[in-house]
């Protein structure tokens, strides 16, 4: 039986294909610094998904817990 994908990674995935080109009509002003750490952030926390799902018990939970809490905007 296949395993069935968890909504947080759909979710994620979406998010990331929606912020990819908002970001580009940034104001130039802006483009690059704020982009950037919007991008970093969003990237950061579908690694930090990615670490957990492959884990297990205490060390998921503990993987969850750092993406919760470096993620807070």
């Amino acid at each position: 039986m296949a395993r069935q994908e968890m909504p947080i990674f759909i979710r994620t995935f979406d998010f990331l294909t929606w912020l990819l080109p908002v970001t580009n009509n940034f104001p130039r002003a802006h483009r690059f610094t704020l982009r950037q750490r919007l991008l970093d952030a969003a990237f950061d926390l579908s690694e930090r998904l990615e670490e957990a799902n492959i884990r297990k018990g205490a060390a998921r939970r503990e993987r969850l817990e750092r993406a919760d809490e470096a993620n807070i905007w």
